[in-house]
């Protein structure tokens, strides 16, 4: 551990006000103002414009046509030949937030300039409209377009970025600091990083919590435990979601280990102020300081009840395993009956029943139809809510965004309608191989589904396999058909997400009405198509083109006939 040294406290205050000054004088963030104030601090500085036109307007931020300036200045190291950088961020969010983040990080840049141990680059980024700012200038720094972001390229660089930090601070006291992990499509951090800050919270007697939750002195008792498990779920549902919680989920992407901490001033009895939080983020720059080679040694798929706990890869897979073996197993019983049939069809039928009269033998073209069908239903999940919201406004009272949400709903509960008569123009089709054939198929597929998503983000793959996996091994065109199909309507994507709108605010204790849990859920949808057009988040595309489409073969099968 190193020691920490940072006494400007008092200045950092005085930043903060002199920022929301010039915000406020500016109506937005000053960009002026911040180049001479990096310029004075002996900082490279430089501005990156930047615009991009959102797919269609986010209503819940106000805008379609984002343009806007990121600031950032650069420190060169003394000791070496800027081939390494680290990155602290700070968002210039609207009104009077995160003023206090932007005063502490200057302070930081006055304090660092006058040291004479570093040995990487230091890059103090002020980025304006949070995530689409952040991702213009990662793009831009790497030279690289993945989110058709428009921007004025990169007139400065710094070494190879070995992390970040990105700090959201409005308040000049704290009694918390409260870190965020959970980044693009479900990315996280080494774990090493993770716990260097825990460390240094230690060491500094400062608060620290995961999920707005601090953990239990009482670790080995039956509350404690319910508490961890709480925490717990709360990253599941956070990371499942595939959204950045904060402006370091999409460094994630470019192999860049990062973190988001914001400050939290509550109720609690004990403050802390600028000095404190400054010596913090001093002591975790100057260790990164000291790094050799990337963060690559501690674990990159974890599960974190607590910020002292963890749940490793190695523990959970297995049960991740053990549910797609349900399906392996089922697929197996479906292929031994097939099999059986094929040998002496004469017996009995494949379900077990009386053998039907010179009952026609399917191919495998009986499966065409459906499939096809319900693929296409996905594709025009994916792309008509997009391309068609100008004629649906033209026609109907309805904004973009009401427009494009509505017709991804219109389009789903369609689905529900065109497939399942599909296997009847071909002949053989209604046997009871062709539906056994269709749900061995469909289980395979599954599968298949749920383990590649599991392998990127597993709690996008645990939740939707929890909730298809049992449903979809029991369902079949026999037996009480009414209740399979309530079932399997229960289980369907869009069912998942409004249960787990309702399980997130239970888990952090706010419960919420059904009519805004209802109005939640379109939001959600929402931001999912916004997430996937503006930041290449992978969790709409793979329940459209993927998820959707297995499940529409699944209600095939219920009402085969």
């Amino acid at each position: 551990m190193v020691e920490e040294q940072f006494v400007y406290g008092e200045r950092a205050l005085s930043y903060a006000r002199e920022f929301a000054g010039h915000k406020k004088k500016a109506g937005g963030m000053p960009v002026a103002w911040l180049e001479k104030t990096m310029w004075n601090l002996g900082l490279e500085v430089y501005k990156q414009s930047f615009s991009r036109n959102l797919p269609f307007p986010d209503e819940l931020r106000e805008r379609y046509m984002v343009k806007g300036t990121n600031v950032y200045g650069i420190l060169r190291a003394p000791r070496a030949a800027s081939t390494e950088s680290l990155v602290l961020s700070v968002p210039c969010s609207e009104g009077q937030q995160n003023n206090q983040a932007v005063g502490l990080m200057l302070a930081l840049a006055s304090y660092f300039r006058g040291q004479i141990y570093w040995a990487k680059d230091i890059i103090f980024l002020v980025n304006e409209h949070d995530l689409v700012g952040m991702e213009a200038w990662l793009e831009a720094y790497h030279n690289v377009n993945v989110t058709d972001v428009q921007s004025s390229g990169m007139l400065g660089r710094a070494g190879a970025i070995q992390a970040a930090v990105s700090l959201e601070l409005s308040s000049d006291v704290i009694t918390s600091f409260d870190v965020a992990v959970e980044g693009l499509n479900g990315q996280l951090p080494n774990l090493d990083l993770v716990n260097l800050f825990y460390a240094f919270c230690q060491k500094s007697n400062l608060l620290c919590t995961i999920q707005g939750k601090l953990q239990r002195s009482d670790w080995d008792t039956l509350p404690a435990y319910l508490h961890s498990l709480q925490t717990l779920l709360l990253m599941v549902l956070k990371q499942g979601s595939g959204r950045p919680q904060g402006d370091h989920g999409l460094f994630l992407r470019y192999h860049i280990e990062a973190l988001t901490v914001r400050g939290i001033n509550s109720f609690r009895q004990y403050k802390y102020d600028m000095g404190t939080m400054g010596k913090t983020l001093e002591g975790m720059f100057r260790k990164l300081n000291n790094l050799l080679e990337r963060l690559h040694q501690s674990y990159f798929f974890y599960l974190l009840p607590s910020l002292s706990r963890f749940v490793s890869i190695g523990v959970y897979m297995p049960a991740f395993g053990f549910l797609i073996l349900i399906l392996v197993l089922k697929a197996l019983d479906l292929w031994m009956k097939l099999s059986r049939c094929d040998v002496d069809p004469t017996e009995e039928s494949c379900d077990g029943g009386p053998v039907a009269t010179e009952e026609p033998r399917p191919s495998l073209l009986t499966l065409a139809p459906p499939l096809l069908i319900c693929h296409a239903t996905g594709l025009a999940l994916y792309f008509v809510p997009i391309l068609g919201q100008h004629m649906a406004t033209q026609h109907f009272p309805v904004s973009e965004t009401e427009a494009v949400v509505l017709t991804v709903i219109a389009i789903y509960v369609a689905g529900l309608a065109l497939p399942h008569n599909t296997h009847r123009v071909l002949t053989g089709a209604g046997s009871d191989r062709g539906w056994m054939m269709l749900k061995l198929l469909s289980l395979l597929y599954l599968a298949i589904q749920l383990g590649c998503m599991a392998l990127i983000n597993f709690s996008l793959g645990f939740l939707l396999a929890v909730s298809m996996v049992p449903v979809a091994a029991a369902v079949q065109p026999t037996g009480p058909k009414a209740l399979q199909a309530v079932l399997l309507v229960l289980v369907t994507p869009a069912a998942t997400l409004l249960f787990c709108i309702f399980l997130y605010h239970e888990l952090l204790e706010y419960p919420i009405p059904v009519l805004e849990g209802w109005q939640r859920f379109l939001q959600a949808i929402a931001e999912g198509l916004l997430d996937h057009h503006l930041y290449g988040s992978i969790v709409f595309p793979f329940v459209a083109l993927f998820v959707y489409p297995c499940w529409l073969l699944l209600w095939n099968v219920l009402f085969w006939k």
